[in-house]
């Protein structure tokens, strides 16, 4: 009735079920349809990807109860280009199906939450991380300790059975994974973390 009301849509044809749904949009070839998830015969998914397989030019939009993210994400990854929920459809219908109309998405403003947090949890974070002692391998975290207690590399070579050269790659490593120049950096940071290592 709300879309029936507008004198810029048209209600080509209605289904009782998927199996209908899908057989009026192969018929009709309807710029926009609108489907349920929970249908009888056909599953709404179901029907959406046959009709995108058989009738591509069609944009899907989905009117249901389901605000779980594993619904909404199976909408999207069927080409769906909106997600309407039941209980705001009164007020959100018309604007779905012009907006879809158009090219565009749309998705009921009650999922705005979770599409923020969604987008979010996908991005880097602000903040950069800080390099730390959880960056570094097990013999290197055993360096820094060694060095901490004033060792020399010759003496923590001889202590971890390596070669002098490999202490002297192991040091220059932990000073890239730390960001720090020179030893004295090094040193500095092995003294001032002690009780971690």
């Amino acid at each position: 009735m709300v879309i029936e009301r507008d004198p810029q849509l048209e209600i080509v044809a209605e289904a009782g079920n998927g199996q209908e749904a899908l057989e009026n949009i192969q018929k009709f070839r309807p710029d926009v349809a609108i489907l349920d998830i929970d249908m009888p015969y056909l599953h709404g998914f179901d029907v959406a990807r046959e009709a995108r397989a058989q009738q591509p030019g069609v944009e899907i939009i989905f009117l249901t109860v389901h605000r779980e993210e594993d619904f909404f994400n199976e909408a999207l990854s069927l080409g769906a280009k909106g997600y309407v929920l039941k209980d705001s459809a009164v007020a959100d219908i018309v604007t779905a199906v012009k907006a879809v109309g158009a090219g565009e998405h749309f998705a009921s403003p009650a999922l705005t939450s979770y599409l923020i947090k969604s987008n979010f949890s996908r991005q880097r974070p602000l903040i950069p991380k800080v390099p730390g002692l959880e960056d570094l391998t097990a013999t290197e975290r055993r360096v820094l300790q060694m060095l901490a207690d004033y060792k020399t590399s010759r003496e923590i070579a001889a202590a971890l059975g390596i070669s002098h050269r490999t202490v002297q790659t192991h040091r220059a490593n932990i000073c890239q994974k730390l960001q720090l120049q020179g030893n004295h950096a090094l040193m500095k940071f092995a003294l001032s973390h002690r009780d971690q290592l």
